[in-house]
């Protein structure tokens, strides 16, 4: 193995192989032995080993004792309706998983001419990005980058820090609801930034959802960009 894949963490580049080989059919019912795949990788065995256990958490592997390392059937994927009300927290409780997310970073920005747009705010105006992720079970599914006027919504990325949820937050400046005023889906190859949190490889294929959401008078709360993994999820349209 090389430093081609600069600031990637050697086991995680062996993950990404080995899970490549399983989608190409190299790879079918069983993993080879550790001593054989630290070969192939030029690592060691320790590091043979932390990927196997990153593609276990994953439900990709299962270890079985005494037998070795075998593949899984893959799972299905997770449907996540989009509509009116599209809720994160709400679609996957609906469908028997734990939901979980973090906040990634925050910053203060300036909007330029297509968020001033979205926003119905001035050109430069100050807003709020907030990158996030959402997981259920454990496993990654979305990572998202809103934006919220900074003078209707002063205390968002506190709100947030604290609940968890951008409905609470928006709920503590008195947004008490609001809906999808328009969703634009499109499909794009994984940046390495969003492949690092959502954990896939580098030449996986993202569903992208870019969104504004409005409150009860149809003001604009929020300019939303999502990313899901392909493999793991598919949208559906619902009006």
């Amino acid at each position: 193995m090389n430093e081609a894949d600069e600031g990637v963490t050697r086991w995680r580049r062996v993950a990404d192989r080995i899970r490549a080989a399983i989608a190409d059919g190299t790879v079918r019912e069983q993993l080879p032995p550790e001593t054989e795949l630290a070969e192939r990788y030029a690592v060691n065995r320790h590091t043979v080993r932390r990927a196997i256990q990153s593609l276990a958490a994953e439900g990709l592997l299962r270890s079985e004792r005494g037998r070795g390392t075998f593949v899984n059937a893959p799972a299905p994927r997770l449907s996540y309706p989009v509509g009116p009300r599209t809720r994160f927290s709400e679609n996957v409780t609906a469908q028997g998983r734990r939901p979980s997310g973090r906040l990634i970073r925050s910053e203060s920005v300036r909007a330029d001419k297509a968020l001033a747009d979205m926003l119905d705010c001035a050109v430069g105006a100050a807003l709020f990005r907030l990158d996030k992720l959402s997981v259920a079970n454990g496993l990654p599914l979305s990572v998202s980058t809103g934006y919220f006027p900074a003078d209707r919504f002063p205390n968002i990325v506190r709100g947030y820090a604290e609940t968890g949820s951008v409905t609470e937050a928006l709920k503590l400046h008195g947004v008490m609801d609001y809906r999808r005023q328009e969703t634009r889906i499109t499909a794009e190859r994984v940046n390495p930034v969003d492949a690092e949190h959502l954990e896939l490889p580098l030449d996986s294929i993202v569903l992208v959802s870019a969104a504004i959401d409005v409150d009860a008078d149809g003001r604009p709360v929020q300019a939303l960009r999502t990313r899901f993994p392909a493999e793991r999820m598919e949208l559906i349209i619902r009006p």
